[in-house]
This record gives C-alpha cells, structure tokens and sequence, in this order.
C-alpha cells in the first residue's frame, strides 16, 4: 500500500511539474501597454506603490501577535501546572 502511495504521489510530482513548466514557458501574449501620458497624476516615472511601509507594519502586528500567544500559552501553563501541586 505504501509503494502504491509513493508511486503515485511521484507522479502527480511529476505531472504538475510537466504542466507548471508548460504554462510558465510560454511568452507573453499581449505587447507591453504603452508609458504614462503626461496628463492628471501621470509625471513622473511611473513605477507603482511602494509597499514597504504596510509591510513592516504587517510583519510588526505577526510578531506582536505571536509574542502575545506565546505569551497567553506559558502564562496558562503555569497556571495549570501550579493548580496541580
């Protein structure tokens, strides 16, 4: 039963791999859309939103939220372990 897993796990492996290399080989479909006119909001050189700042801030909550739990979890574990003695 183990064998026939493994089999088949390796070629599922094997074809999602086939079909990923297949879609990702294709070129583009459509020529790049034109630069920016130079009308309302359009100067500049156009190159997007920057997301470092809402990065950090989402990194900053994960580990706040982590410290938290980690902080929720020792505190209950004391608690139990001093509500068994």
């Amino acid at each position: 039963m183990q064998t026939l897993r493994k089999i088949l796990l390796t070629l599922a492996f094997f074809i999602t791999s086939m079909c990923m290399m297949h879609v990702f080989a294709d070129g583009p479909m459509d020529a790049p859309p034109p630069p920016p006119g130079g009308g309302h909001g359009g100067g500049g050189n156009g190159q997007g939103a920057p997301i470092d700042g809402g990065v950090t801030i989402l990194m900053a909550l994960g580990a706040g939220y982590g410290a938290l739990k980690l902080y929720k979890s020792r505190k209950e574990k004391k608690n139990s372990e001093e509500n068994n003695d």
